[in-house]
């Protein structure tokens, strides 16, 4: 199959279509539903939305819609599916577990440019990373251009999405992880231990981390800068701090 049919962006437009869709367990991340759209079978379809934790909901304006749709029949309703499954936490601490490693896992929040997600997921799987987890809302999901731009990383690398992305953090503390935040205000990367059960968060490409989310990291860490310039892309940023991340693990192996 060809690389552009393989990728390419799926919708799926129609009120019996979109409801067939939920009801064979298809992966959907976005569902646009025309304000003011009240029917019995819109009801019935939010009812099965609300049941897939990885679904966001939106209700947006006949003009809005008629952009999304790529038949122009939509019925007002159109679903997005994710071009792959999403793995569920667990499974990625699994994955460490079986390898026998400490978990090394890439938090996102907020990023929004599918390229840059895409080339999160290419490098967390060429770092070692166990997986990455990405947050319900505000957030781009699996596309067809993310799968693109990872280049194949999603076949190996899983991906996670959860709806409170701070409480998934504190479940994961009670599993021995530790948070680092990408952060220009932080320690040095060079001066922070970043081995043992990880989690590096990486923030929104132009508001950072959150508030909530960082209050929840364990530690923030930097990366030098000598230009003009005093920030990074998101996905430049984690490359950096990923390779640092594995270069103390490679390290701390050597020492055993």
């Amino acid at each position: 199959m060809e690389e552009n049919s393989r990728y390419s962006e799926l919708n799926i437009e129609g009120r019996n279509a979109v409801l067939e869709a939920f009801r064979a367990g298809k992966t959907i991340d976005k569902l646009y539903i025309l304000e003011g759209c009240k029917d019995g079978p819109i009801q019935s379809i939010l009812r099965e939305a609300k049941k897939s934790k990885d679904t966001m909901i939106k209700f947006v304006a006949k003009e809005r819609l008629d952009q999304i749709s790529e038949t122009g029949r939509h019925q007002g309703v159109v679903a997005q599916i994710a071009a792959y499954e999403y793995a569920e936490v667990e499974d990625i601490l699994a994955i460490a577990k079986e390898k026998g490693e400490a978990p090394f896992l890439i938090l996102l929040d907020g990023i929004e440019d599918p390229h840059n997600l895409g080339a999160i997921i290419r490098t967390a799987n060429q770092v070692g990373a166990h997986g990455v987890i990405i947050p319900k809302n505000r957030a781009v999901g699996l596309t067809a251009t993310v799968a693109k731009t990872s280049a194949g990383a999603l076949n190996y690398t899983p991906v996670a999405k959860v709806t409170n992305l701070s409480q998934t953090m504190k479940d994961l503390k009670k599993e021995g992880l530790w948070f680092v935040c990408a952060d220009m205000s932080g320690d040095t990367m060079y001066r922070t231990n970043l081995t043992g059960p990880i989690g590096l968060v990486i923030g929104n490409e132009g508001n950072g981390v959150s508030r909530l989310v960082k209050e929840n990291c364990d530690f923030t860490a930097s990366i030098p800068m000598k230009g003009q310039i005093d920030s990074l892309n998101a996905s430049v940023a984690m490359g950096v701090l990923s390779y640092e991340i594995l270069r103390q693990r490679m390290n701390a192996e050597l020492k055993k």
